[in-house]
């Protein structure tokens, strides 16, 4: 049931940001009040904990031994086929609409402080939107349905629209019976019980060993879960892990890219004839991003006729943007195509799991985008500030200084990569010889420092407080104008009531059907 309301991004005012200010970052605030949402007897979820990783075993696993998602991804469309015989898998209740909103994150579902951080700014900025869209890792670590109940259901709970999502690596970590179960009513029992063979023998026997396969909930439990969520416009259906939806003016396409990123045969064949023959303008939506982190990632589709990119490229299937979670923080490019079109590639995972720096992303230089035209959020100075805090919290005792203020962050990543700081410094700033020492061990292109200390381990050093660096999207479209804005959630009490505005663009489209991006922010 679409839901109604008079909120309207152009009537939000453009405030502080951490383009702005460093109060604007979340840099010195007093906390939200979002911790009062949590639920009772909560764990922060932390990848110290060995049990975990353990937990999500099969992503090396896959990596290793041979990845059996296509195979299993094809038993799953089988059965929602047999169930439901539409082969389009495309939801419709929104097609009459002029005009539509909706909301869309990405990594959400930790369960802890950084998931439930965006919830009161969240709630504000979802006024009068149709529907919300999840981009990914729905649940971690490992998908399990019983994990549902506080990393789903109760913080969306005064959601008042349906929550439609594309599963993540984390979501297939249980073969994806949680995610069927949640979101297409599916159970284990409705699709064929064969499945086809994945690697060479000895791969197949040492994976049937040392797999991890799904656990059990009972019906009474998801029922439970279920009841959070009871009101009739919450409810939603969808029909299968990778699906469009008919939003109105815009087609918004689904994929399901598994555990590595990969689309099976059948899935590509369906994206090729979805997006050929449906004239609307297309967003993809997808759970690993297209572009990321300074590079290209076209997406495999297991035929090899072409990548994800190469569909969503051609100008004859309409595609104005990609948006993708797995990255746990927020990228835009506009890459510019040789026949003048813009398409905006997004990264939002962003939407609750521990963020994952900025700071080791180097200076854009791709074909079609250059720094100037990129976006992040957070900032790469205020990325490197918050993460050498950590490393400072934690390791500190052992390795000496190694937190670097942000003011000085920002100047220290200016001068490495050749760029302006986007937020503007004060002019007696001085870059201390202690702060230069921190950046030498904790800069991620420096292989001075330990193993431990090298950035991926950031995200074993997550962190519960202010600033918080997550961010969710807010997307508004009719036939002649669509609007992209990225919020942010710093923790901040200033900021649940009006959250920051971090990057917006604006697109109009032309009598010839070309639609033009203009945006809104300076820096990157």
């Amino acid at each position: 049931m679409p839901i109604t309301g008079s909120c309207s991004l152009a009537d939000i005012a453009v405030g502080e940001s951490s383009r702005t200010s460093r109060t604007g970052a979340g840099w010195d605030c007093a906390p939200g009040v979002f911790k009062d949402l949590l639920p009772r007897g909560y764990l922060s979820l932390s990848w110290v904990r060995p049990a975990l990783l353990f937990r999500a075993r099969n992503d090396w696993l896959a990596r290793t031994l041979g990845d059996p998602t296509n195979s299993e991804r094809r038993r799953w469309v089988a059965g929602q086929l047999a169930r439901h015989a539409d082969p389009d898998f495309t939801i419709k209740h929104f097609a009459h609409r002029a005009r539509t909103s909706f909301m869309v994150l990405a990594d959400t579902g930790e369960g802890d402080a950084s998931q439930y951080c965006l919830v009161p700014g969240l709630l504000q900025r979802a006024q009068g939107t149709a529907f919300m869209f999840i981009n990914g890792d729905v649940v971690y670590p490992s998908g399990d349905a019983v994990d549902y109940a506080d990393r789903f259901y109760r913080p969306y709970k005064d959601y008042p629209g349906p929550i439609y999502a594309a599963p993540g690596n984390h979501d297939w970590y249980d073969g994806l019976n949680g995610f069927m179960r949640h979101f297409c009513d599916a159970r284990a029992n409705d699709r064929p019980r064969r499945a086809e063979n994945t690697g060479a023998l000895w791969q197949r026997a040492f994976r049937r060993l040392v797999w991890r396969n799904p656990s059990r909930t009972s019906e009474r439990k998801i029922e439970d879960m279920r009841a959070i969520r009871a009101r009739p416009e919450q409810q939603a259906f969808q029909p299968g892990s990778y699906f469009a939806i008919d939003a109105g003016p815009l087609l918004l396409v689904a994929i399901d890219t598994g555990v590595l990123g990969d689309l099976d045969r059948d899935q590509g064949e369906w994206l090729r004839r979805l997006s050929r023959t449906v004239s609307k303008p297309k967003i993809l939506l997808t759970g690993k991003p297209l572009y990321a982190e300074g590079a290209r990632h076209p997406g495999r589709i297991e035929d090899g006729k072409e990548t994800v990119d190469d569909i969503v490229r051609a100008p004859e299937n309409g595609y104005i943007a990609a948006i993708g979670g797995d990255i746990h923080h927020y990228e835009r490019y506009p890459v510019s195509l040789e026949d003048g079109r813009v398409i905006q590639y997004i990264v939002n995972g962003g939407g609750g799991a521990g963020m994952q720096g900025t700071h080791k992303i180097p200076r854009i230089d791709l074909p079609g985008v250059q720094e100037a035209d990129f976006r992040c959020y957070p900032l790469r100075g205020d990325s490197l500030s918050r993460v050498s805090e950590m490393y400072q919290r934690r390791l500190g005792w052992l390795f000496g200084r190694l937190s670097i203020p942000p003011d000085q962050a920002a100047a220290l990543m200016a001068e490495s990569l050749d760029i302006p700081p986007v937020r503007p410094l004060d002019p007696d700033v001085i870059v201390t010889p202690e702060a230069r020492r921190a950046f030498e061990r904790v800069f991620p292109s420096r292989r001075r420092l330990p193993g431990p200390l090298r950035e991926y381990m950031a995200q074993f050093l997550d962190w519960n407080d202010p600033p918080m660096f997550k961010s969710f999207l807010r997307i508004e479209a009719s036939t002649e104008v669509l609007q992209i804005q990225c919020f942010a959630a710093t923790g901040c009490r200033e900021h649940e009531e009006n959250p920051p505005i971090e990057d917006t663009i604006k697109a109009s489209c032309d009598p010839d059907g070309i639609w033009h991006w203009r945006t809104h922010s300076e820096g990157g």
